[in-house]
C-alpha cells in the first residue's frame, strides 16, 4: 500500500510509555497544534448549510464521500450476499428473565473465491415472554451463549455415569479412584451459573426487556493486517490486495452489522425501527462508523473509542493518527489514510491537519438519531491515551447537526475551543446527543443503565418493571 501511494517513510506513533523519548503528550498546553477544525456546516464550495434539506441532500453525502475515500474506505460494489440460518437454540435464564438464545450463522456466498470462507457468527438473545416487538441492542462481542442452560439432576447423573463407565473401560485402574471418591461428579446438576463479568451489560439489557445480538467481528474480518486477503475484504477482492480507497476492518465490521440488521428485519419479535449498535474501544470506533453510515440504526452507544472514533485527529494528546498509520492498526482504515502519517513520499509530508474532515463530522452523521458518547476515568483504567477532553470537544462541536435538524444536543453550546470536560458522573442526557463519563475504566458497563433509561425515554417506551 505504501508503494501504491508513493510513501517512502511513515512517522512512528507516540509511545504509551511516559519514560520513552517519544512519549505521548499529556500537557493540555500542547494539545491543540491545529486548533482550527473543518466547519461542519460549510460546504466544500464555501456555502453555509442553513436547512435540514441542505444537510440531508448535500452536506451529508459530501461528508460521507470524504470519510469513505480518505479514512474508512469504500465497500466494493461486488460484495456477495449473505444467507442466514439458525444453527441451534438454547432456552436460558439471564438477569432473572427467561430468554430464547439462538446461534445464527450468516453464510457469505463464496462461489467466486471458494478458498475464502466467511460465516458470520451471531448469538441472538430475545425475551421469552415478550407481548410485543422488542427494541434490540447489537453488540460487537464474541458470539457465545451468555448463560447456557444446565442439565437437570437426572440428566447430570446419567451423563456422569456414562463418563465414568467410559473412562473405566479405557483404563480399569481408574475404578478404585472413583470408588474411593463416591461424591466426585464430572457433571453437576443445573443451578445458578454466574455469568462472566463482561456479561453485566447483557444482563442490564435483558432486564430492561430488550433483545441482544452479539456479533463476532472476527468471523467477518480478522483484526490484523495479515488477514486483509481473507475475510469479507479478501473475499470481495478474490484474494487480491486492496486498492487505496477500499474498506478497512472497521468498515467491514460495520458491513456485517448492516447485514445482520437486514436479517433482524425478518424476525417478528424484533422492533427493527429501534435497533441500536454498541461497542467499546476498537469496537466503539466500529459502532460509530456503522451508525454514521447506515441510517437504519436508531441509536448508538460509543464506548471509549479514542483515535479513529470520537477523538479528534488534530489533537496532540495521547494516541495520534501516526499510531494508526504506522503500527499494526493500519488495517482498521482505508489505505488512503496512510497518507496522513507520511514523513516522506510522492505527495510530500502530510499530517492530521491535511485531513479534509474531522471526528466531530463523523459523529454528526448520526444526527438526528440517538448518539450516546461514553468514557471512563483515566485513573481507573480508561487511559488518558483516549483523550476524554478532546472527545468531549468533538461531541460539543457535533451538536450543531442535531440543533440544525430540530433536535437537542448536549446543551453546552458548540464552541469546541472553550469546551471543558464536565466532572465525572455529569449526566448530559436531555437531548438526542448524550455524553456521560462514568466511574470505572475501559468499559461502558457502568453507563449501560443510563443508556437504556435515556433510550427508552427518547423512543417513548416504558421500561420493564
Amino acid at each position: 500500500m505504501m508503494r501504491r501511494l508513493g510513501i517512502t517513510q511513515l512517522r512512528p506513533g507516540a509511545s504509551g510509555d511516559p519514560a520513552a523519548p517519544d512519549a505521548a503528550n499529556y500537557e493540555p498546553g500542547k494539545a491543540n497544534p491545529y486548533p482550527v477544525w473543518p466547519d461542519l456546516l460549510k460546504m466544500a464550495d464555501g456555502r453555509p448549510v442553513t436547512t435540514a434539506a441542505m444537510w440531508q441532500q448535500r452536506r451529508r453525502p459530501e461528508l460521507i464521500e470524504l470519510f469513505e475515500r480518505e479514512i474508512y474506505g469504500r465497500i466494493p460494489a461486488n460484495v456477495p450476499g449473505v444467507t442466514w440460518r439458525i444453527d441451534n437454540v438454547d432456552r436460558e435464564y439471564f438477569g432473572g428473565q427467561p430468554v430464547l438464545a439462538q446461534q445464527l450463522v450468516g453464510h457469505v456466498d463464496n462461489r467466486a473465491a471458494p478458498k475464502i470462507d466467511v460465516d458470520i457468527r451471531v448469538t441472538l438473545v430475545l425475551p421469552a415472554n415478550a407481548k410485543e416487538r422488542v427494541p434490540l441492542l447489537m453488540m460487537f462481542a464474541p458470539a457465545r451463549y451468555p448463560s447456557p442452560s444446565q442439565p437437570n439432576a437426572v440428566e447430570a447423573a446419567r451423563l456422569d455415569a456414562v463418563l465414568k463407565a467410559t473412562l473405566v473401560a479405557r483404563d480399569p485402574a481408574l475404578a478404585p479412584i472413583f470408588t474411593a471418591h463416591p461424591g466426585f461428579e464430572f457433571v453437576k446438576p443445573g443451578g445458578f451459573v454466574a455469568p462472566p463479568p463482561d456479561d453485566e451489560r447483557i444482563t442490564k439489557v435483558i432486564a430492561a426487556g430488550w433483545g441482544v445480538a452479539l456479533l463476532d467481528t472476527s468471523t467477518i474480518q480478522a483484526d490484523n493486517g495479515a488477514g486483509l486477503r481473507a475475510g469479507i475484504i479478501g473475499l470481495a477482492n478474490r484474494g487480491a490486495p486492496r486498492t487505496p480507497e477500499q474498506w478497512g476492518a472497521l468498515r467491514a465490521w460495520g458491513w456485517g452489522a448492516s447485514r445482520l440488521l437486514d436479517y433482524l428485519g425478518t424476525r417478528p419479535e424484533v422492533d427493527v425501527a429501534h435497533v441500536g449498535i454498541e461497542g467499546v474501544s476498537r469496537w466503539g470506533k466500529a459502532a460509530l462508523v456503522t451508525a454514521a453510515l447506515d441510517e437504519r440504526f436508531a441509536m448508538v452507544l460509543i464506548g471509549s473509542s479514542g483515535e479513529g472514533g470520537v477523538k479528534p485527529h488534530r489533537r496532540n494528546f495521547g494516541e495520534q493518527v501516526e499510531n494508526l498509520t504506522g503500527t499494526s492498526e493500519y488495517h482498521w482504515m482505508a489505505g488512503n489514510f496512510l497518507k496522513y502519517g507520511t514523513e516522506r513520499g510522492r505527495l510530500g509530508r502530510k499530517t492530521a491537519d491535511d485531513l479534509p474532515i474531522e471526528s466531530h463530522e463523523l459523529l454528526a452523521l448520526v444526527a438526528p438519531r440517538l448518539a450516546f458518547v461514553s468514557y471512563g476515568v483515566p485513573e481507573q483504567g480508561d487511559a488518558n491515551w483516549l483523550d476524554q477532553q478532546g472527545s468531549y470537544m468533538a461531541t460539543v462541536a457535533a451538536g450543531r447537526a442535531w440543533t440544525l435538524l430540530g433536535r437537542q444536543d448536549l446543551g453546552r453550546g458548540h464552541d469546541y475551543h472553550t469546551a471543558v470536560l464536565p466532572p465525572q458522573g455529569t449526566n448530559l442526557l436531555e437531548g438526542e446527543l448524550g455524553w456521560r463519563q462514568h466511574e470505572g475504566g475501559h468499559t461502558d458497563a457502568p453507563n449501560m443503565t443510563y443508556f437504556l433509561e435515556w433510550a427508552n425515554r427518547k423512543i417513548g417506551r416504558e421500561p420493564r418493571r
